[in-house]
């Protein structure tokens, strides 16, 4: 598994270490209000178990700094394998800062470039507008909206479905 870097963070593989980051990422409700309803320990851990044998799942950390920042991740479709699903998040100490932005930047690059990945779709609740900013600033264009079909602490909401394209990330690239 690859280990991506940036001007200012790395990308790396899940290790048994990142466990407590992970958890308390999984229960914070700042973060997990735009996910999914928070998990107990055990199922959260189940998450995070299969993220240590994911070749697509990175914790995202500053360079140099060993606390991490946020995770992300490529999930390949199971009917197409040139496609796959992006999510990431970041921690509350660490939002508004550009780190999405630029850890899926990065990943756009070596999904692209080196996973023989022709488009990544993005399932975005329409009240994330942060993500929403930041999929639309590396070229996804919103192409579906469901209506009222996520359910998050027992409310429905519409989900926005985003995509980019590898020839479109390409021609977007500067010069």
């Amino acid at each position: 598994m690859p280990t991506l870097t940036t001007s200012r963070l790395i990308l790396s593989p899940f290790q048994e270490s990142d466990w407590p980051f992970f958890l308390r990422l999984r229960r914070d409700p700042a973060i997990m209000r735009f996910m999914a309803d928070i998990a107990s320990q055990e199922d959260i851990r189940r998450v995070f178990d299969a993220r240590l044998i994911d070749t697509g799942a990175f914790v995202i950390r500053q360079q140099g700094i060993a606390t991490p920042v946020g995770d992300i991740g490529l999930n390949r479709s199971a009917e197409n394998r040139q496609e796959a699903d992006v999510g990431y998040s970041i921690a509350t100490y660490a939002q508004g800062q550009g780190y999405a932005s630029e850890a899926l930047n990065a990943v756009c690059h070596y999904a692209f470039n080196e996973a023989d990945i022709t488009a990544l779709n993005a399932w975005v609740l329409a009240g994330n507008t942060g993500s929403q900013r930041v999929l639309e600033k590396l070229g996804f264009n919103r192409v579906e909206m469901l209506q009222k079909v996520y359910r998050l602490n027992g409310v429905f909401h519409d989900d926005w479905v985003y995509r980019l394209t590898a020839q479109e990330f390409s021609s977007a690239l500067p010069g």
